[in-house]
């Protein structure tokens, strides 16, 4: 079957995400700001909200953890768009000409509700998009198949129809057992590469 329709993920595709860029700026000790990522504010942890458990309960049990942090920890929701510098280069221009294509767009990401709601007005790109798929609110984090299942069946698609773009080889081969076809991001340019050999970009 014909790719016909798109479907992005968000964090480092779409928008550079990283924890690091904020806490660059809060802990200027390059050791001290490692070990705090690698122990305090984690990905690890920092995914809990992603599938769906409220910040507070979060903030609250790792403050209790490690008190001499609490600040810090605190800083990481009240400064979250700080983690956020910009747009991935070149992407969002490929967004526009999709859209003035009319190629159907949606997305999938693994994004915590109230982090979500900090973030989505500052993404108008996003105003292209029929629909977003969002780990917390669905509850499902990529790369649970249910999350590929649940969009294809949300966004109205036949398998083999839409090409999903991730920058996780694992959600891209999550995606493609489920009946996308997968395009593991790199880059802007190594996209476009794609688009134009699935007949979406000219």
């Amino acid at each position: 079957m014909t790719v016909d329709a798109v479907v992005f993920d968000v964090g480092n595709v779409l928008y550079r995400w990283d924890p690091r860029f904020l806490f660059e700026k809060l802990i200027p000790d390059p050791q001290e700001r490692d070990w705090f990522l690698n122990n305090v504010v984690t990905l690890d942890w920092h995914v809990q909200h992603d599938a769906g458990r409220p910040l507070a309960a979060m903030v609250a049990e790792r403050s209790a953890e490690f008190p001499q942090h609490a600040e810090l920890i605190e800083a990481y929701v009240d400064r979250w768009l700080e983690t956020i510098p910009g747009p991935v280069p070149g992407v969002h221009a490929l967004v526009e000409e999709l859209a003035r294509r009319d190629v159907p767009l949606f997305a999938i990401t693994n994004f915590g509700v109230e982090f979500w709601d900090l973030f989505r007005p500052t993404a108008p790109v996003l105003d292209n998009f029929a629909d977003i798929v969002i780990s917390g609110a669905e509850k499902l984090i990529k790369p649970d198949p249910a999350i590929y299942r649940l969009a294809l069946e949300r966004f109205g698609l036949a398998r083999c129809t839409a090409l999903f773009i991730d920058d996780r080889e694992e959600n891209i081969r999550s995606a493609e057992a489920e009946g996308f076809a997968g395009h593991h991001f790199r880059d802007a340019e190594t996209l476009a590469t794609s688009l134009r050999e699935h007949g979406l970009l000219g």
